[in-house]
């Protein structure tokens, strides 16, 4: 299973998370305000000691019970508006943090729809998902809790420190003693603890790509049998991340056990002390109580220091994560003028390639481009085949005109306007595709269908539906409102690539691009789609990659891609008699052909469902049929 890494860069846990700042600036003051809340009920909690210290010095050293009572009552008013003010604490920051949450997401997720598709060959979805899903969880959680108690913590040792040495400084410096050994110990804990917790967090990113690939292939699984194989998969990784896991939690265990241990012994020295000097008569009971009472007060405050420190990195970490999908550049916008768009003149609908060449952005330094030197003019109103071997560059090629990929030189014009002076919205309006494997989302086949134009109607719709064959929508349950389910699995092959086909056509484009958009449909669904689509045709520019004579007779040209160049280019019939290799794909013949380019094969092979005569033009093979009598002529092939 391919896995992600991207290496952080060198920042410490306080700048990662200050990157978090222009998501927090609009509720900032409503943070501030709840750590006030917090502080002040922390405080609250520091005064309760003093109210012990009164009763024991006063009411209870002078045998007074009502005075007992009204102490009692103090505290129990303390600890009534203590909770109370953790509790409005609370309120004030679930709402706006779940809308930093919220919008953190949103944010995430419209850059990945403008992310190039390098971007998405490279990353695991279940990097990204685990991005999306459990790192804004885990920062969620850190707003709510470590980043406001880590100031109200702070702010409580500060000012419980400020009451014990005014009590008995003695003491005081008693329980500072600890604080040298704990600072060492936080910053060895956030040095290893950084490092385990991006582990984990890659590691659940791992483990979801497995689950979703398990999900979206359980026919693949179900099919072969291999369901041993992929639980072992599942298996190891769950194994490694629970490694990971039981590291952090030893960690945590000794930092904990460490910051618990230290201030438990610096109490237990200065409750000896206190007591001598309570024996001797240099203090009252009163104060060691009190002492004693805020010095415990200062456990939870200082025993959590780990706990947070820990969320903390790990939020840290989450926030890298975060931010190492944001920061990767969008597609570049348009470097022409503004709103450029194609001529509309008599050229409308010209596409032409020059010297286009293309390497993907990963690719060794040095190494062959995938395409090399490409130059092709598609006239306007001309439908130009590409034809060529398993890797040849097709898809490639017909990938750059919608700029999924930018070339890496050269340029591609439509109607002479260069398509990166475009706006990418515009290009698409002019562009429409249709990719060999359809995909098709959780929604109704109309909607659907009604992606490839927006603003599209009804009409529309049952337009593209019936040049696509795919008038088998309107007798599903639900007609065009039937759910097809993820990625469309609930429909047949077939059925998918129909809908992928009438997605493309519906919004009338300008330039059409199919990728083999007939390869699941059987000989008859075939033919009435070939039908069909020689109407969407014979309206715009289109580049169809063809790998069957009957998809190539669509064409008005055919291009030969060889090793990633343009080997000839010519009609059905001229590339049939002057080109071996091109011959010998059509033939669907065994074993290697003959070096391409030769001026003349010995003899044409027969094709399927080419014209029997072996000069019939490539152009307007059936001018005149119908879908039926296209139906009929194929059948007496």
């Amino acid at each position: 299973m391919p896995e992600k890494r991207v290496e952080p860069k060198d920042r410490s846990t306080v700048q990662s998370l200050m990157r978090l700042w222009p998501y927090v600036k609009p509720v900032r003051k409503r943070l501030f305000g709840a750590a006030l809340v917090a502080i002040a009920a922390s405080c609250v909690g520091l005064v309760i000691p003093l109210v012990l210290k009164w009763m024991v010095d006063g009411p209870v050293a002078d045998r007074d019970p009502g005075g007992v009572w009204l102490g009692a009552l103090y505290l129990l008013l303390l600890g009534i508006g203590e909770a109370a003010l953790f509790g409005v604490r609370r309120w004030m920051v679930a709402r706006p943090l779940a809308g930093v949450e919220a919008s953190m997401r949103a944010d995430l997720y419209r850059h990945l729809q403008r992310l190039p598709v390098a971007f998405h060959d490279r990353w695991p979805s279940g990097q990204l998902l685990s991005r999306a899903t459990t790192d804004l969880m885990l920062l969620r959680q850190f707003l709510a809790f470590p980043l406001t108690f880590l100031l109200v913590n702070g702010a409580t040792v500060l000012i419980g420190f400020v009451i014990l040495l005014m009590q008995q400084w003695t003491l005081g410096l008693v329980l500072l003693a600890p604080a040298a050994p704990l600072m060492i110990l936080c910053l060895v804990f956030e040095t290893k603890f950084s490092a385990v917790a991006r582990r984990a967090q890659d590691q659940v990113g791992d483990l979801t790509t497995v689950v979703e690939e398990s999900v979206l292939g359980i026919r693949i699984i179900k099919g072969f049998g291999r369901h041993r194989s992929q639980a072992l998969a599942f298996r190891t990784l769950t194994e490694r991340l629970r490694t990971t896991e039981l590291a952090k939690a030893r960690l945590l265990a000794g930092i904990w056990a460490s910051i618990t241990l230290l201030p438990e012994l610096a109490i237990g020295a200065a409750l000896v002390i206190g007591t001598v000097q309570v024996a001797d008569g240099d203090l009252s009971a009163g104060t060691l109580v009190a002492f004693l009472s805020t010095a415990l007060a200062l456990r939870w405050p200082i025993e959590s220091i780990g706990f947070l420190l820990a969320m903390s990195q790990e939020s840290a970490t989450a926030t890298q994560r975060f931010f190492e999908v944001m920061d990767v550049a969008e597609e570049a916008e348009a470097s022409g003028v503004a709103g450029q768009a194609p001529d509309e003149g008599p050229t409308r609908g010209e596409m032409v390639f020059e010297g286009v060449e293309f390497r993907y952005p990963d690719a060794e330094p040095g190494s062959e481009p995938v395409l090399a030197r490409i130059d092709l003019r598609i006239r306007p109103g001309e439908t130009m085949a590409l034809v060529g071997a398993t890797g040849s560059g097709k898809t490639t090629l017909t990938a750059l005109v919608p700029r999924l990929h930018d070339a890496t030189a050269g340029r591609i014009t439509l109607d002479g306007t260069d398509i990166t002076a475009m706006p990418r919205e515009r290009l698409r309006e002019l562009v429409s595709v249709a990719f060999e494997e359809p995909t098709l989302f959780s929604a109704g086949v109309g909607e659907n269908v009604l992606m490839g134009a927006e603003g599209a109607g009804e009409d529309e719709l049952r337009r593209a539906l019936a040049i696509a064959q795919a008038d088998f929508a309107h007798g599903l349950p639900q007609g065009v409102g039937t759910q097809v389910g993820e990625q469309g699995l609930s429909l047949s092959g077939g059925q998918r690539q129909r809908l992928a086909l009438a997605r493309a056509v519906v919004g009338r484009p300008r330039f059409l691009v199919l990728d083999d958009p007939l390869s699941a449909l059987d000989v008859h669904t075939e033919a009435l789609v070939e039908a069909a689509l020689r109407q969407v045709l014979a309206e715009t520019t289109a580049i169809v990659v063809a790998h069957r004579p009957s998809t190539v007779m669509l064409a008005d040209r055919v291009a030969l891609l060889s090793q990633g160049r343009i080997a000839a280019v010519g009609t059905h019939q001229e590339l049939l008699r002057g080109s071996a290799e091109y011959a010998w794909l059509m033939s669907g013949a065994e074993g290697v052909p003959e070096a391409p380019g030769v001026p003349e094969a010995p003899e044409a092979p027969e094709v399927p469902d080419a014209p029997d005569a072996p000069d019939a033009p490539a152009e307007d093979a059936f001018p005149d049929l119908s879908a039926e009598d296209l139906l009929a002529e194929k059948g007496t092939r």
